[in-house]
This record gives structure tokens, C-alpha cells and sequence, in this order.
């Protein structure tokens, strides 16, 4: 009786498992790079930990921002208080030049009034019981007269180039505006809209020169609405 022959299976060899040194330069590469990654991963978690473990970090940066926004605040109020100060034009009288509720930023201190400047004053006189915006026409010793004909105004004698004016002149009417010459007391200024014929102003006998103490301030520029940005003159 015959037995089959089973052959025995040769055992093979493994590989040897190279050693960094002998480590493609691909491969070593990539393995460089993977370990640099891992390294920057393990830095950035440390780095929330960290920040997670700090305490009173949330409240350090809301006491940074309130003291910022105080400074802010208290920066406005003092320039407010000592330079100058924020006032609305109400009305048409200073149309072309200024527009009906434009906001504009004054000087209101070491001023002192001189002509051609636009100054907002107030002084209760007819109607009017709030500030007003007007053009300085005459300051302190100074003639004022106006020939309605010719729509010019003359101060001491000489004529006034005013391109600023929105339209001639007409004679006004009322009671009131009869007068067409004026002489200025010292310490007072003579004002008038630069819209002539819609403006109360010291044409008015109940108004008259102006004393310099009812003036607000001089308005430097005007700052609302954005559209309308830009310096007075």
C-alpha cells in the first residue's frame, strides 16, 4: 500500500524592516513632516489649554474694551466742554449754505467775531426763541447800509462781494424792517441769513446789532448728515 507524499512548505524568509538610515528619502520626508505636524497640533492644543485654564481672561478683555470706551467718552466731553459744541440748523434763512436741520460743530471758545464768519447766536426777539444761524455782516464800529434797488450791502461806504447769497434782495416787509442804515455799537456784530429774503435778522428793529455775549460760537464745519460734510465758509 502506497502513502501520498506530502511535500513540506519552505518557511520564508521576512523582510528586514529598514532602518531610518536606510529609509527611502520619500519616505523619510514624509515622516519628517508628519512628526512637524503632530508637533504644531500638540503646540496649539497646549495653547487652548492654556488659555482655557487662565484665569479671569474673558473679564481682562472686557475691562481692556470698558476702559477704552471710558476714555472715548471722557475725550468728547472735554473736547465739548472747553473747544467747542454740536447745534442744529432750524430753518431755511442760511439756504444755500446750510441746509435745514444740518448738524454743525462750533467753536465756542477764544473766539472773537469777525466778518463774514457764520455764528450761531441766541437772543429771544419776536417769534424766535431758540439759536440761530446768521453771517456776521459788521463787527463793533463799523456802518452797515443797504440800497434794495441794486440788492447790495454796504459796510463803511463799500460795497460787499457776497457770491454766498441765494438770491437778490427785496425790500422786506413789516413794520420792522423799515430801516436800511445802522451803526454798530462796540461789542456788537451785525448779522444777516445769507437767504435774504427769507431771514430774521438784524434788519429786524427788534433784534438790531447783536451783543457778542449772545453768541454761541462760530461754525467751523458741518458734520451730519454725512452727505453734506464739509467746512463752513
Amino acid at each position: 500500500m502506497s502513502q501520498d507524499h506530502i511535500p513540506s512548505q519552505e518557511q520564508q524568509p521576512l523582510e528586514p524592516i529598514p532602518s531610518p538610515d536606510e529609509m527611502p528619502p520619500s519616505q523619510e520626508t514624509d515622516a519628517q513632516e508628519s512628526e512637524t505636524q503632530d508637533a504644531a497640533n500638540d503646540g496649539q492644543e497646549a495653547k487652548e489649554e492654556e488659555k482655557k485654564k487662565r484665569p479671569g481672561a474673558f473679564g481682562a478683555d472686557l475691562f481692556a474694551w470698558l476702559q477704552a470706551l471710558t476714555f472715548a467718552l471722557v475725550l468728547l466731553l472735554v473736547v465739548f466742554t472747553f473747544f467747542g459744541r454740536l447745534i442744529g440748523v432750524n430753518g431755511h434763512s442760511m439756504d444755500p449754505t446750510l441746509n435745514h436741520q444740518d448738524m454743525l460743530f462750533l467753536q465756542s471758545i477764544a473766539y472773537e467775531p469777525k466778518q463774514g464768519d457764520v455764528v450761531v447766536l441766541h437772543k429771544d426777539f419776536g417769534d424766535i426763541t431758540y439759536p440761530i444761524v446768521k453771517r456776521v455782516i459788521a463787527v463793533g464800529g463799523q456802518t452797515v447800509e443797504i440800497n434794495y434797488n441794486t440788492s447790495t450791502v454796504y459796510v463803511d461806504g463799500q460795497p460787499l462781494d457776497e457770491p454766498y447769497i441765494l438770491e437778490p434782495m427785496v425790500p422786506p416787509d413789516g413794520v420792522y424792517n423799515q430801516s436800511t442804515y445802522w451803526e454798530v455799537p462796540e461789542g456788537s456784530i451785525f448779522v444777516m441769513g445769507d437767504n435774504r429774503n427769507n431771514s430774521s435778522d438784524s434788519r429786524d428793529s427788534r433784534l438790531g446789532p447783536v451783543d457778542e455775549d449772545y453768541v454761541l460760537g462760530r461754525a467751523i464745519c458741518t458734520v451730519l448728515p454725512f452727505q453734506h460734510i464739509s467746512l463752513v465758509k
